[in-house]
């Protein structure tokens, strides 16, 4: 508001203002000074913002101090995470491979199976009641029925001890993960907009991007500024009392208007009765002037006030918001050193459940090894039965051609004996014609008897000729043999 020695004479043909102007001076003036109130909340605000500062800086603090060791925690047991699901990458490899490994030599096993299955033995080998039969049928196949059971047991406990790994490692890996979410729940909205997903800035974030320092400094500016303006409304004020009480008929006036002040504006009844000090026409003309000047501004004035006080009121919801704000942060750090702290207590069983892991999975790793050994000999005796089932046929082939070669050579032998027969009876018979009228008959009794004849027959004993298979079936097998190597 203007002081005397800036205020601009009026001309000198305007009047002073008359009684009735000056009380609507006192009267506004008086309303003006309800303003204290708002001057004793901004006060107020400020050391309320100021304890709220000093509030931050410890939350903050101890904000950073948890998460400081959080970070070095969480650090060392991802460290140990990570060996364990290599250690679990490692063992999903290996048991894997195994089972690739153990389904191919199934599969190889099954083959021979089914080529055991699909050969038909020839019908010549068996009797000939007999029902048509495969290979298949002269196997005992509970023997593989067993190995398979015994294999699918093992792969069933192997997947067992897998999952259970498993589910450890991500039962861990989702309680460092919550750790992670709640450090970065913890960040404000200026925060996530700098570190974006990364929890590791959220230390130092608190203090970087705490706005009270700057709002307190701002509060008590506003705060000296509003203390300032109520002092002019109070010079004011008690100008216009002045002014009253030196027109005539005033005095009454300003008594009655000056009653029921706010509490705290330090004048009392005895400062509004008290006579005025005489003062000359020029003094007092120059008081009035300054009195219209500075009337004009009070509203300005006021309003300037409530403004800064608005504004005060404004930045104090933001402060609460702020400690709101810190104290979430604060909540979700500790709530992620909780979780950090029940997984340290389950970390020696978590470490001792790889050792546990591994125990396990060697044992069924040498199961799958023996079982594989068994596979590959099952499958090597079945495709030895297959080779000599065909060595059977070709030995059926060679034991025809030489039963065949030896009847050859008995018939050409019984030929000539037949041959050398009839030359003996022929002799026999020219002997007689020629000797016999001179021999006695009883002097031998075979003189007259007939040549020994020979036969040839196989001496059996019971055995079986070689059965008559084909000789196409028997050149397929010769082949097959060959085709072994």
């Amino acid at each position: 508001m203007a002081a005397s020695s800036s205020s601009l004479p009026l001309p000198p043909e305007s009047p002073p203002p008359p009684l009735e102007t000056l009380v609507s001076y006192l009267v506004a003036s008086k309303r003006s000074l309800s303003s204290i109130e708002q001057v004793w909340q901004a006060n107020e605000i400020v050391t309320s913002t100021r304890k709220s500062l000093e509030t931050s800086v410890i939350t903050s603090s101890r904000t950073s101090f948890l998460c400081h060791g959080i970070r070095s925690q969480l650090l060392t047991l991802e460290q140990i995470l990570f060996k364990s699901r290599e250690v679990e990458t490692e063992g999903v490899k290996e048991y894997q491979e195994a089972l690739r490994n153990l389904e191919a030599a199934e599969g190889r096993l099954t083959t021979t199976l089914d080529r055991l299955r699909s050969t038909i033995v020839e019908t010549e080998l068996r009797p000939d009641t007999e029902e048509k039969s495969s290979l298949l049928d002269f196997v005992d196949e509970s023997g593989v029925d067993k190995l398979l059971e015994f294999i699918k047991e093992s792969t069933k406990a192997a997947d067992g001890a897998h999952d259970e790994f498993a589910d450890t490692n991500k039962t861990f890996s989702k309680g460092l993960e919550q750790v992670r979410e709640h450090l970065i729940a913890a960040r404000t909205e200026e925060g996530k907009a700098v570190v974006k997903d990364d929890p590791d800035t959220l230390e130092d974030e608190a203090s970087i991007h705490s706005p009270l320092p700057e709002i307190l400094n701002d509060m008590e500016e506003r705060a000296k500024g509003m203390a300032d303006n109520l002092e002019s409304l109070v010079k004011h004020f008690d100008l216009c009392v002045t002014a009253i009480k030196h027109t005539e008929g005033g005095g009454d006036a300003a008594q009655r208007i000056a009653n029921d002040l706010p509490e705290g504006m330090g004048m009392g009844q005895d400062d509004v009765q008290a006579p005025s000090e005489p003062i000359s026409d020029e003094e007092r003309n120059e008081m009035l002037k300054i009195l219209e000047k500075d009337a004009e501004q009070v509203e300005e004035v006021v309003m300037e006030i409530r403004e800064s006080f608005t504004r005060m009121e404004n930045q104090h919801s933001q402060v609460k918001e702020h400690l709101e704000e810190l104290e979430e942060q604060h909540g979700a750090v500790l709530s992620a050193f909780r979780i950090l702290e029940a997984i340290a207590a389950r970390l020696s069983a978590f470490i001792s459940q790889s050792e546990v892991f591994v125990m396990r999975w060697d044992s069924e790793k040498t199961k799958f090894d023996e079982y594989m050994e068994e596979l590959e000999t099952l499958r090597s005796f079945y495709d030895g039965f297959l080779g000599a089932y065909d060595n059977l046929l070709v030995e059926v082939g060679r034991r025809q051609f030489m039963e065949q070669r030896m009847e050859k050579l008995a018939l050409d032998a019984m030929t000539k004996v037949d041959r050398l027969y009839e030359e003996d009876v022929a002799a026999r018979e020219a002997f007689k014609r020629e000797q016999g009228d001179f021999l006695p008959v009883d002097i031998w009794p075979g003189l007259m008897d007939s040549p020994l004849r020979p036969e040839m027959s196989p001496v059996d004993g019971g055995l079986r000729r070689a059965p008559d298979i084909s000789k196409s079936v028997i050149q397929r097998a010769i082949r097959r043999v060959s085709g072994r190597g």
